[in-house]
């Protein structure tokens, strides 16, 4: 039995004393122990060493204390697993030095054996879990199918990734065809992270709102769906689509235990939009751990008061960003901590 079972219960849509907090992005580049992790190893050196991942993982918990860990890894590890080359360059983020732009590029994307190309997750999980020794739940997750062709088509990062939708939208065959087999792959990739002890699971489609509303039907939501339909008995899942605010309706009644918002969507417009029963996540503005910490305790109670403390998840609206000093980032987790509810 998980110890702190705050994160559990609000997925559920149980009533709680206050919401439970995370932060995504929270095993990571803001913590002075990750960075002393980085000066000694590469990013997917870290991400491919059970020992280094799971480390990684805790190492905000020890701190902070928050009601859920988030097992340190990177979505594109998938298309890795794919057959498609991926490296992290510094100070540049990720490069893909093949990019996928046609029929003849998707055929040579395979669908792996889970186990045998990202088994180094699952023994990255199990460590976790030892280390967590049952005190608060462990999330694992995954890309969006959009999002990861987002890169294996673009190569690397975009404002605007008009490479990816240029070839959705002059080869859609061969885009859905990949959109299916990253699919088939995260469906298998999630299913054995269940296995391996993860108490819930989040699809990031950190590029969901590149498209519009009806693109985004055909090229990410309905991919999404397929893996909210393959999880949802084993597992809480838990959707999260930045910019994606015009989805959240239909994103409500997916199946979906909970949905991530970011800071463009007002608690209002959110409970409006996702027909005021489902749990949501989110949706401070990264940036503002940058404001002093006393605004920084007074601007998420007042979050917590609009959402209201049931059937919520606070978090970012997104990754925390590498500059957020520690106080700031404590002052956060302390917050919610400290939030006691208006009568």
């Amino acid at each position: 039995m998980i110890k702190n079972d705050l994160f559990l219960k609000a997925l559920k849509g149980e009533t709680v004393s206050r919401p439970p907090v995370w932060m995504m992005r929270q095993a990571g580049r803001y913590l002075p122990e990750f960075m002393e992790l980085k000066e000694k190893y590469d990013f997917f050196t870290r991400c491919q060493t059970p020992e280094l991942a799971s480390e990684i993982t805790v190492q905000p918990i020890r701190r902070y204390g928050m009601d859920a860990a988030i097992l340190f890894s990177d979505i594109l590890v998938i298309p890795q697993a794919m057959n498609i080359e991926v490296e992290m360059k510094p100070n540049f983020g990720p490069f893909l030095p093949h990019p996928i732009r046609d029929q003849k590029g998707v055929d040579q994307v395979i669908v792996p054996d889970i186990q045998e190309s990202l088994g180094y997750v699952m023994e990255a999980i199990k460590m976790t879990k030892e280390k967590l020794n049952d005190e608060v739940p462990l999330i694992g997750f995954a890309g969006s199918p959009w999002t990861i062709l987002c890169y294996c088509v673009q190569g690397q990062g975009s404002k605007n990734f008009d490479k990816a939708k240029e070839f959705c939208f002059t080869q859609p065959i061969a885009a859905h065809t990949l959109l299916q087999k990253i699919t088939d792959t995260t469906i298998a990739y999630l299913k054995a992270k269940v296995a391996a002890g993860v108490n819930a699971v989040q699809v990031f489609d950190s590029w969901g709102g590149m498209l519009s509303p009806t693109d985004y039907q055909e090229f990410s939501w309905q991919y999404i769906q397929q893996i909210i339909d393959a999880l949802k008995e084993e597992a809480p899942v838990i959707a999260f689509g930045k910019g994606c605010w015009f989805a959240l309706r239909e994103m409500s009644q997916s199946g979906a235990a909970a949905l991530g918002v970011d800071w463009t969507c007002s608690a209002q417009n959110a409970r409006y939009l996702s027909g005021g029963k489902i749990t949501l996540q989110g949706n401070f503005d990264p940036t503002r751990l940058l404001s002093p910490p006393k605004t920084i305790k007074r601007m998420v109670h007042e979050m917590i008061d609009t959402f209201g403390k049931d059937r919520y998840i606070v978090n970012l609206g997104h990754g925390i960003l590498p500059h957020i000093p520690l106080e700031n980032a404590g002052a956060f987790i302390e917050a919610v901590k400290e939030y006691k509810p208006r009568d």
